[in-house]
């Protein structure tokens, strides 16, 4: 494998201090919240920040900031805790088991929708991986597992080989999913042919493994990210990309364009952009209204060609995965792409526009 973790990245605020002035009315906070949410970015993503430009992208998604003292929202904005069948198993959608396999990563992003564990001690990780498999071989109705956290590839390769090994060998598991934004932040993480190798091993012409990464900003595409991306799709992954909207981020046209265009332009499959969830120490920060929202994602559309303008707009509720298809005469409509509550599968509705509301339950009126 690649260099340590301890090697490969900075955690303490004292080390933060090497690439940032920080006045001493800032500093003793930002303890504060690091001892709550952890900071941790490695040193390759690191050095894609501009820290002469105080709001640059790269720095607001994993630097610390006092903004996130704010703790509008909830921690569970999307009803994990009670879709969780076993430790460390969610089974939300029918079709879906979803596993926590680790509470870590590379690089631990500030608008994380799993603040409340990620780079902490937690419960709610996988701890029998024999159990989770034999809960998925009893329900024939799954036909597709996603293994995420934190990040799964930041484990030992012989607990991801064995991860795959194990479900590989569920008969109506049809493909596997890992979520993992280590092509972003630890492109170097493929530089190892071991990985690459067990990759390639349990995709193949029968049964793919997609990995599902997370590029937000144009100049995350690197000349390092694209090598990754190359590597895996060499190895027989599918590469799709799942980009949250963030305020001061991406929140622009031509910002959110570049990157589409850019990603179909390098093999990676554009698939959703998500809605900033109400998450607290984030919703404050980084969700932009629903409104604004929906006028960003179509004129970035609008510069958008037919392979990178397939996103869906989308917010993952307690309720489903809501698609946000567009306003009409001061409505937004909305359909469920996928639902807890199957009676609601492709169920389209509309609110009527609130400025103000950034997400389904910030709304006011009943649905009209």
């Amino acid at each position: 494998m690649g260099a340590t973790f301890k090697e490969e990245s900075i955690t303490p605020v004292q080390q933060l201090k090497a690439y940032v002035d920080l006045a001493p009315d800032e500093e003793e906070p930002l303890k504060e919240i690091i001892k709550i949410h952890p900071m941790k970015v490695s040193l390759y993503y690191l050095s894609l920040i501009n820290w002469e430009d105080p709001t640059d992208p790269i720095r607001k998604m994993v630097i610390p900031s006092l903004e996130e003292l704010n703790v509008e929202g909830s921690y569970d904005t999307s009803g994990e805790a009670e879709n969780t069948k076993l430790i460390g198993l969610q089974h939300k959608y029918d079709e879906t088991a979803f596993i926590l396999a680790t509470s870590k990563c590379s690089t631990y992003c500030r608008y994380c929708f799993r603040k409340r564990l990620c780079g902490l001690k937690t419960k709610e990780i996988v701890d029998r991986f024999e159990d989770a498999v034999d809960y998925i071989r009893n329900h024939k109705e799954i036909n597709n597992v996603l293994i995420s956290g934190g990040d799964p590839l930041t484990l030992e390769n012989e607990i991801i080989e064995k991860f795959l090994s194990d479900l590989s060998q569920v008969k109506h598991i049809k493909f596997i999913r890992i979520g993992s934004k280590t092509p972003v932040t630890w492109p170097s993480r493929f530089e190892d042919t071991e990985l690459l190798n067990i990759l390639r091993r349990f995709s193949h012409k029968e049964r793919r493994i997609y990995l599902v990464t997370q590029f937000n900003h144009p100049r995350e595409i690197t000349k390092e990210s694209t090598t990754a991306i190359d590597k895996l799709l060499k190895s027989g992954i599918i590469v799709n990309n799942q980009t949250v909207l963030l305020r001061g981020v991406n929140d622009d046209p031509k910002t959110l364009a570049k990157l589409h265009n850019n990603l179909a332009r390098i093999g990676v499959n554009p698939y959703y952009v998500f809605q900033c969830r109400p998450v607290k120490r984030v919703k404050h920060y980084f969700q932009l209204p629903l409104s604004k929202g929906v006028d960003i994602i179509e004129k970035a559309k609008a510069n958008c060609n037919g392979i990178s303008k397939r996103f869906k707009y989308a917010m993952s509720h307690k309720t489903g995965k809501i698609e946000i298809l567009g306003k009409l005469d001061n409505k937004i409509y909305f359909k469920y792409h996928q639902a807890k509550d199957r009676r609601n599968l492709g169920k389209i509705f509309k609110l009527h526009v609130d400025e103000k509301a950034g997400w389904l339950d910030d709304f006011c009126q009943k649905q009209v």
